[in-house]
C-alpha cells in the first residue's frame, strides 16, 4: 500500500509499505530530503537507501526485549509489533514524523498524540490486560522503546508516560525519582519523574518533555551521521557529530549526565535513551534533550552483600568502567555538593514506600548513594587547581567522611 512519510505538516517522501510485514518495500518519491529522518541516506540515483529507511521504520515499533510483549501481541491479535505501525499511522509522542494513506485525506493537526485524545487499550495489553470490546490500536504505545512494561496515559491534559520496574525488588521506578531529585538539587535540565502506584506496583510517572513543535532525536541518529576514524574514541566521535550538526553545548550537557550517571551508578546508559531535541519545523537544533531514563542504577539488580559502592562499576556508553568514564567530564567546578545534603534521606523516604524494598535493602543503598556523593566530591577536590583550607564552620553544608551519622551497614 502507498504511504505518505510526513513530518508534522512536510510531505517528505511517497513510500510502498507491505501490509503484511508491515516494512517499507522502497521509496517511490522523494520530496523533501531535508525532512529524511537523520541518519537515512541517499544512494547515487537520490533516493533514500531502503535499508536504512525501514530500518529507521522498523525501529519505531516496541521493541522484542520488550517484557510481557507476546502476551500483549496475543490479546492484541497482532503477529509483529511492527504491524501496530500503520494502525497509529506511526505516529509518536517522541517526535512528529507519521504516515499518511495515500487513500486518506488526514493532517497532522487532527491525528497527532500531542494535541488529540489516544486509546489506551495497547498500553493496557502491555500490562496483561484485556480490553472490553473492540480493540482501538490508535495508541503512541505502538511506537514507545525500551524493554520494561510501559504506556502513555492523558492526566489533565498532560501526556504521561507510566514505566514499571523489574522483579524481584521492582526498584527501577524509585531510581527515576531519586535521580530527578539529584538533578533537581543541582540545577540540571532533567525529565522530571514521580513515584506513583496501580495496585501494589509502582511506577514512575514523567510527563511528555517534547511538544508539537519538535523532535528527540536519538544519540545512536546522531552518531551514525559520520564514520568514526578508528583513531578516535567513542566520546569524540560522538562530540565531532554534534559538532558538525551544529547542536549546541553538547560537551557540557554530557558532562552532567556523565556526572549524574557517576552518582547513581547507572548501568545501561545506551545510545538510545539520551540524545538530542531539533524544531520540527525549522530543523534548527535545540541541544541535547533533558536527562532521563535513569532508572537501571543504583543495583537495581543486584542482592545487598552485592553492592559495594567504592568499588568499580560497570558503564556506558562511552567507557566500560565508571571510574575512566567520569574523567571524560572537562569540568566539576559546577557541581554543587551542599545541595545533595540528604539526598540519601530523601532516597530512603522513597524506599519506605515499597513493600519489595527490604529494611537491609533500604540502608544498604542510603549508604551507598552517601558514599558515591562522597567519592565524586573528593574528585572535584582532587581536580581543584588549588584548594583551600576548609573552614570548620562549613563542615556541615558538607559530606565528611568522620560524620557520626555515616555508618556502614552490615553487607
Amino acid at each position: 500500500m502507498e504511504y505518505m512519510l510526513m513530518h508534522k505538516n512536510a510531505a517528505v517522501a511517497r513510500l510502498e509499505i507491505f501490509e503484511d510485514t508491515g516494512t517499507i518495500l522502497k521509496t517511490l518519491e522523494l520530496m523533501r530530503p531535508e525532512h529524511l529522518p537523520l541518519g537515512v541516506r541517499l544512494t547515487p540515483q537520490g533516493k533514500p537507501e531502503t535499508k536504512a529507511i525501514n530500518d529507521w521504520w522498523v525501529g519505531r515499533a516496541i521493541p522484542a526485549s520488550r517484557s510481557g510483549l507476546r502476551d500483549a501481541l496475543e490479546i492484541l491479535q497482532m503477529s509483529s509489533p511492527v504491524l501496530l505501525l500503520t494502525k497509529c499511522f506511526g505516529l509518536s509522542l517522541s517526535d512528529q514524523y507519521w504516515v499518511r494513506p495515500s487513500n486518506k485525506a488526514l493532517e497532522w493537526k487532527d491525528v497527532n498524540f500531542f494535541e488529540n485524545e489516544f486509546s489506551e487499550d495497547v498500553g493496557n495489553a502491555l500490562f496483561g490486560r484485556t480490553a472490553d470490546g473492540e480493540i482501538d490500536l490508535m495508541s503512541p504505545d505502538n511506537t514507545s522503546d525500551g524493554w520494561l512494561k510501559k504506556k502513555w496515559v492523558i492526566a489533565d491534559g498532560k501526556r504521561l508516560l507510566l514505566k514499571c520496574g523489574s522483579g524481584p525488588a521492582f526498584q527501577e521506578p524509585l531510581n527515576e525519582a531519586i535521580a530527578s531529585a539529584i538533578m533537581r538539587r543541582l540545577g540540571i535540565a532533567h525529565a522530571s519523574y514521580t513515584l506513583t502506584w496501580e495496585g501494589d506496583q509502582p511506577l514512575s510517572a514523567c510527563e511528555d518533555f517534547i511538544t508539537p513543535q519538535t523532535d528527540l532525536i536519538s544519540a545512536w541518529h546522531i552518531r551514525e551521521t559520520g564514520k568514526k576514524p578508528g583513531h578516535i574514541s567513542e566520546y569524540q566521535h560522538f562530540l565531532s557529530r554534534c559538532d558538525a550538526l551544529g547542536i549546541p553545548n553538547a560537551r557540557e550537557s554530557l558532562d552532567r549526565m556523565l556526572a549524574v550517571d557517576y552518582l547513581i551508578v547507572n548501568a545501561d546508559r545506551h545510545y538510545n535513551n539520551f540524545g538530542a531535541v531539533r524544531d520540527a519545523e525549522t530543523l534548527e537544533w535545540l541541544g541535547l534533550a533533558p536527562i532521563f531514563d535513569c532508572g537501571t542504577s543504583m543495583w537495581y539488580d543486584q542482592y545487598p552483600h552485592m553492592i559495594h559502592p567504592r568499588a568499580e562499576q560497570k558503564s556506558k556508553p562511552f567507557r566500560s568502567k565508571h571510574g575512566e568514564q567520569i574523567e571524560l567530564v572537562t569540568s566539576l567546578d559546577w557541581l554543587d555538593f551542599p545541595a545533595l545534603r540528604g539526598v540519601d534521606e530523601e532516597y530512603s523516604e522513597l524506599l519506605r514506600q515499597s513493600p519489595y524494598i527490604e529494611d537491609n535493602r533500604r540502608d544498604v543503598l542510603c549508604y551507598a548513594l552517601r558514599e558515591r556523593v562522597k567519592m565524586l566530591e573528593q574528585l572535584a577536590l582532587s581536580r581543584a587547581a588549588a584548594v583551600p583550607e576548609a573552614d570548620p564552620e562549613d563542615d556541615e553544608d558538607k559530606y565528611d567522611e568522620d560524620d557520626e551519622d555515616d555508618w556502614e551497614p552490615e553487607l
